[in-house]
């Protein structure tokens, strides 16, 4: 058989700079289209975005071809650009980011889970939610890296 057959899925966490709250209620969906968009056009396949106004949850598929880390800085970079122009121009990402594989099996679990983020976070802060993905998906951190 001369086929490749992948299930590459990834929820990729992100924040604004020093986590201030930028991403404005009246133009977040918007950004999160964009993100999307952009994500189609670097040959991925998003599958829903998500997020409050200090950062983003994405879930999308990614090909053998990609880089992860290729395509999160064209995404970051492009993104802080689209937004700096048209709705704040002191607008930026922080640096990095945090990426999970998904299995298929849990596939609609981390979809319900981005599609609530606004109730989600009046019980949660941003970083206790990112500590407790960390802790989850078994990734070591040191907490000053995390400030």
């Amino acid at each position: 058989m001369g086929s490749t057959f992948l299930s590459l899925h990834y929820h990729v966490v992100f924040s604004t700079k020093e986590r201030r709250p930028q991403i404005k209620a009246a133009w977040r969906a918007k950004l999160h289209e964009y993100l999307g968009g952009t994500l189609k056009g670097l040959d991925a396949s998003p599958q829903i975005i998500g997020g409050i106004e200090d950062h983003v949850h994405i879930l999308t598929s990614l090909r053998a071809t990609h880089c992860l880390a290729d395509v999160m800085r064209e995404l970051k970079k492009a993104s802080s650009r689209w937004v700096m122009e048209k709705f704040d121009p002191t607008f930026a990402w922080q640096e990095g980011y945090a990426a999970f594989t998904v299995s298929s099996s849990h596939l609609a679990a981390v979809r319900e889970y981005i599609s609530h983020q606004e109730e989600h976070h009046k019980k949660l802060s941003f970083m206790d939610e990112f500590k407790r993905l960390l802790d989850k998906n078994g990734v070591k951190f040191d907490p000053q890296h995390l400030l």
